[in-house]
């Protein structure tokens, strides 16, 4: 088969390597793709924002046979859903499903219809009564642009200061664009006594009536050591998370994915692809704190380089809601991806600076945010590269990947010395 993956960071190299594996996969396609990329694919210089241009490729192009939507924003316009009126087969859920993620106001309310356990919150247009409503309840609190913004557009606010300053950011100042015209103001969860909030990341395959959840992992969202600094897409991940069980997984699977799967069927916007749960454990047990209506990133750089099953198999049968037939299999150990970044980000930074990698061992290189100019590979994004190594436990894997960070460089290189050790005790 010929396959299309639309997407260009470092979620999508790793798709494009766990595809690779496949004995079934006759050519790779990435649009826009990367400089990794394009060592495994051939890049489409197609903008897959603009549904027409995405529509025009595919019918020039016949020969495509399946293709994989994973960004947030192309599910949010419904690409998925303009692409199956053609005809084509395709991984990822309609418009109406991918609300879940585009519309943080949506989800909440369909947590608060279908008692989906989650933190209480209020969803505000105004921005003089949302002000008012923070006021009445003091901090710490948690402010959410109600849509799309990168991964950035939450604030958690310890203070009323921040949390009167963070409102006017994100509703009068239109920091995250028109996805801060409406808000949504969260309790702040404590997490388990004495302890920090501790997250947890669960990706789950879902045809619409069965939902399969992978290997947890989790990720550090904060730019800094010790989750100090803003908010980004995330600075690294590792798998499995340390404090999962059995016990956990049972509790998750029968109060949160089993009952989301159902809300989401009786809304009529049946999901279909991969649906993310980022979760916090709390003392009246597991919250979702966000869904997201697609493979996270960079959670999908720890989990799919431990898949066993053939990764377009399990496409297929969610595509062909038949994922009930499918034994999904996973290999032990653990797994960890350090993100280097550009200096400035997630705020100002220069691309266009040559990145030199040297000898590699024990390591995956994944490409995110990278291109070739007159054949030397520079930065050419925010986060540029995940290094992603493999080992018995989290500790051995973080030992490999910094090795290996140790032989990449370019000027004003940024990445965290602390993944990995999030939740690890002691």
């Amino acid at each position: 088969m010929n396959v299309l993956v639309i997407g260009n960071g470092g979620r999508e190299h790793t798709i494009l390597l766990a595809l690779k594996k496949s004995k079934r996969i006759k050519k790779l396609y990435c649009m826009k793709g990367n400089a990794g990329t394009a060592e495994i694919a051939e890049n489409v210089d197609v903008d897959y924002m603009n549904i027409q241009a995405v529509k025009n490729y595919v019918s020039e192009h016949p020969e495509i046979d399946y293709i994989v939507v994973t960004p947030d924003d192309p599910l949010a316009i419904g690409l998925v859903d303009e692409l199956e009126a053609m005809g084509k087969r395709c991984f990822g859920p309609s418009k109406r499903a991918a609300e879940i993620e585009s519309s943080k106001a949506f989800a909440k309310n369909l947590m608060k219809k279908y008692g989906i356990p989650t933190a209480e919150s209020e969803v505000f247009d105004s921005y003089d009564k949302a002000l008012e409503y923070v006021r009445r309840k003091g901090a710490p609190i948690v402010l959410k642009a109600d849509g799309l913004a990168l991964g950035k557009g939450v604030l958690v606010c310890e203070n009323l200061k921040q949390a009167e300053e963070g409102l006017k950011e994100i509703m009068l100042d239109k920091a995250f664009g028109a996805a801060g015209n409406k808000i949504v103001i969260e309790e702040y969860l404590k997490g388990l006594k004495y302890a920090p909030g501790e997250e947890v990341s669960v990706l789950a395959f879902t045809d619409g009536k069965t939902i399969v959840p992978m290997i947890t992992s989790c990720d550090h969202k904060r730019a800094e050591d010790k989750d100090k600094g803003l908010n980004t897409g995330g600075m690294g991940t590792f798998s499995p998370c340390p404090f999962w069980t059995e016990q956990l997984e049972k509790e998750v699977y029968e109060k949160i994915m089993l009952p989301t799967l159902n809300a989401m069927n009786a809304e009529g916007r049946t999901f279909k692809g991969c649906l993310y749960f980022g979760l916090m454990r709390t003392d009246s047990g597991m919250k979702v704190v966000e869904y997201n209506s697609r493979f996270g990133d960079p959670e999908t750089q720890v989990v799919l380089p431990m898949l066993k099953t053939d990764l377009l198999d399990i496409f297929e049968a969610v595509t062909d809601e038949r994922l009930s037939d499918i034994k999904i299999e996973w290999e032990s150990g653990a797994c960890v991806c350090v993100v280097l970044a550009s200096g400035g980000y997630p705020l100002g930074y220069l691309k266009g600076k040559e990145i030199t990698i040297g000898e590699i061992k024990d390591a995956q290189i994944i490409h995110a945010g990278t291109a070739l100019k007159d054949g030397k590979l520079v930065t050419n994004g925010g986060r540029v590269l995940g290094v992603v190594a493999k080992g018995a436990t989290v500790e051995d894997a973080r030992k490999k990947a910094y090795k290996a960070v140790e032989n990449i460089s370019w000027e004003n290189m940024h990445y965290r010395k602390d993944i990995g050790i999030k939740y690890r005790e002691g």
